[in-house]
């Protein structure tokens, strides 16, 4: 298999942005909850980084009912994924900062051997998947 990015070129990043009913409040959270850093801050738009891996939020506007809160929308369509070295210690803080629906890291048998997971959704209604970074390799068979 080759790359689609040409040598020399910054390939692409991907990234998540989080519709939420207050983006201050948001980004309060997301930096005591998880440790997030500030990028930038456009008082409803912020870019914000997990040990340099970035997402964003942007607060929900009545004009734009396509890109509503879960809370307001009444669903999920994703789910967030964390790949760190100690999944518990993140769902921990997040707990402790007010996370609900918290699982604990529970191991899980998979191809690659055994993935540790747990979870939580966040208080605007986010779920956040946490686990070991065991998935971020390829699974050659």
């Amino acid at each position: 298999m080759t790359s689609a990015v040409p040598p020399g070129e910054a390939g692409p990043v991907i990234s998540v942005m989080l519709i939420v009913p207050d983006a201050e409040a948001a980004i309060a959270w997301y930096k005591n909850a998880l440790g997030a850093a500030e990028l930038w801050n456009l008082h409803g738009v912020a870019g914000l980084e997990i040990a340099g891996a970035p997402f964003f939020l942007h607060e929900s506007s009545p004009h734009k009912p396509a890109e509503a809160a879960p809370g307001a929308a009444g669903v999920r369509s994703a789910r967030v994924e964390v790949f760190t070295d100690d999944p518990g210690r993140l769902i921990e803080r997040a707990a402790t900062a007010g996370a609900t629906d918290v699982s604990d890291v529970e191991d899980h048998q998979v191809p690659w051997g055994t993935h540790r997971q747990g979870g939580f959704t966040d208080p605007f209604g986010h779920r956040w998947s946490v686990g070991d970074r065991s998935p971020l390799g390829r699974l050659h068979t």
